[in-house]
């Protein structure tokens, strides 16, 4: 289990790549994507779109590893439990229903 910032950091490392190399890329600052890979900051859906291009990966797997860690930080920050994530699969059910 990785974070996302980390798992980015394996993608670069693993393709060799340096971090201006792939900051370049993304249009941002090396410093701002090495914060991203240390999980000190957060990127944007276009950073993770560029990402997931760069380094040929999906998109929504990206997302969805991003998500998780936004979760599961917040669980942490809120000193709460795993049942709150019961609670909160509810909740998503209901407001999808709600849409529809």
């Amino acid at each position: 289990m990785e974070t996302f910032g980390e798992y980015i950091r394996q993608l670069r490392v693993n393709a060799g790549l340096p971090i201006r190399k792939i900051a370049a890329q993304l249009d941002i600052d090396s410093s701002l994507l090495g914060r991203i890979e240390r999980d000190e900051r957060q990127p944007n859906k276009e950073m993770i779109a560029g990402i997931a291009r760069i380094f040929n990966q999906d998109e929504a797997d990206l997302l969805q590893r991003f998500l998780s860690d936004q979760i599961a930080y917040k669980i942490l920050d809120e000193n709460a439990d795993i049942a709150v994530l019961k609670v909160a699969e509810q909740k998503v059910e209901y407001l999808k229903s709600k849409k529809v």
